[in-house]
């Protein structure tokens, strides 16, 4: 005898199982809404700001990812937490519980109602959060950096800062280059000891912070072909100029049998694959940053292009100063550039200021097989590089000229003894280049904890 299956009963609100709130980032707010519409999610997070209007709460939650508008009903919790929710501060640390739905005018574009909550930390109402929503000054944010890059903006460029760094990285992994890491602590100089730190080594032996990869980047060259390194680098110039750094990253490709064309051809491309892909990526935090993108969105191939001939007389047409022989300055780099939306590119710069290991152009020897790439907007040199020589006698000769004991750089004559090949690269500062992406007006805060003339602190 055949028996009919119990017949299904409707549960009750409370009696329905419990789904366990999901964790999920502020990031990802549009993804869960749209495929787990009316799950609930946790957020863990930091107070951001919060406002009142009488039964309701509205604090604005962040996670790093994003920012999150939160709804606190007084009906729909229990006394205790809403009232340690209505006189939360900012920066305490939470974990909000609820359900999240689209609100176009919430910051973000989506709401959380609120469940439940669980406060980690209450900042102190004795000793509030540094940095309010009034101005401050550049000193007083510098000396709480730390805290600073909380803030809407900062996190903003910081990102903005991720994002180039991914971008070189994938442009030259995807491009045939291998990472080859280059030393911190060098033993002698890559341009003269006159902008190095100079560190106590082991048994008096005196090293270098390094200023660039570049030489022993020239060797992982002759081993692999076509290489990058990516790190600090440090200079002692006791500059207090917008541009300069003491600390700074930066990025080196070298490549065996190229030539300056072949260096400019890799730095363009660069440059504009870059540039896509913060425009691509990035779209609301240079919104933030109120970055007028009109002028980066006309960066294409190809750059204008001149010698360091044609810019000394456009300079000099200017009203500069500047003579055949002269390095540019900031305000000559700004003067040219002027009249561009693009990066320009200016090379053969005379012999004699160029490092020791630039190759002279063979039909001109007093200028230099180099190149520099200037962003607009007076945000200057972002790329340095060239040929290098490769004959061992020039090269000897160059060394002796420029003071330096040979000594110290036998393995890097070496390279010329042993299979010697025509071979180039340059050198991108990120934070500058950082700094023209998002419209900033100082390189302090294209990187997380700068170091100035006069700030090793935080």
């Amino acid at each position: 005898m055949s028996t009919a299956p119990d017949a299904a009963v409707p549960l009750d609100d409370a009696d329905r199982p419990s789904v366990p709130a999901k964790r999920i980032a502020i990031g990802d707010a549009a993804d869960h809404v749209k495929h787990s519409a009316g799950q609930p999610v946790e957020i863990a997070g930091w107070l951001y700001n919060l406002r009142k209007s009488g039964k309701i709460v509205f604090p604005i939650v962040r996670d790093g990812t994003g920012l999150l508008q939160c709804v606190a009903l007084k009906t729909a919790l229990p006394e205790e937490t809403f009232e340690a929710l209505k006189h939360l501060t900012q920066e305490s640390s939470l974990i909000v519980r609820g359900r999240l739905r689209a609100e176009a005018r919430a910051a973000g574009g989506y709401e959380l109602d609120v469940e439940s909550v669980d406060i980690l930390q209450h900042v102190s109402e004795e000793h509030p959060y540094p940095i309010t929503p009034k101005d401050h000054g550049v000193d007083f944010l510098m000396d709480h950096r730390h805290l600073w890059l909380r803030s809407k903006r900062q996190h903003a460029a910081i990102r903005v800062r991720h994002e180039v760094i991914k971008s070189i990285r994938d442009y030259f992994d995807s491009n045939g280059f291998t990472l080859v890491d280059t030393p911190i602590f060098t033993p002698s100089a890559c341009e003269g000891t006159s902008t190095l730190f100079e560190v106590d080594y082991f048994e008096d032996e005196k090293v270098y912070l390094t200023q660039s990869g570049q030489l022993y980047n020239e060797a992982n060259a002759m081993a692999f072909g076509k290489v990058y390194c990516f790190g600090p680098t440090f200079r002692a110039e006791k500059s207090k100029t917008r541009r300069h750094l003491t600390e700074f990253w930066m990025v080196e490709p070298e490549m065996a049998y190229a030539d300056l064309e072949d260096v400019k051809r890799v730095a363009e491309d660069l440059v504009v694959y870059i540039v896509g892909r913060v425009l691509e990526n990035r779209k609301e935090e240079l919104k933030t940053l109120e970055r007028d993108t009109s002028r980066l969105e006309t960066v294409a191939k190809p750059f204008p292009r001149m010698s360091y001939d044609e810019a000394v007389k456009i300079l000099q047409s200017k009203g500069s100063e500047i003579q055949w022989g002269g390095d540019f300055g900031n305000t000559d780099e700004t003067l040219l550039t002027e009249d561009f939306h693009r990066p320009v590119m200016v090379d053969r710069y005379p012999t004699e200021i160029k490092a020791f290991y630039f190759q002279p152009d063979e039909r001109r020897p007093e200028v230099a097989l180099g190149v520099d790439v200037i962003a607009p907007e007076g945000y200057g040199e972002i790329i340095g590089g060239g040929q290098r020589i490769h004959d061992l006698k020039l090269l000897e000769q160059r060394l002796d000229q420029h003071q330096l004991p040979r000594e110290a750089f036998n393995w890097y004559l070496d390279l010329r003894r042993f299979g010697t090949v025509p071979h180039g690269g340059f050198g991108m500062g990120v934070e500058r280049f950082v700094a023209w992406m998002c419209g900033l007006e100082h390189i302090r805060e294209t990187i997380p904890y700068p170091r100035m003339l006069y700030r090793t602190r935080p």
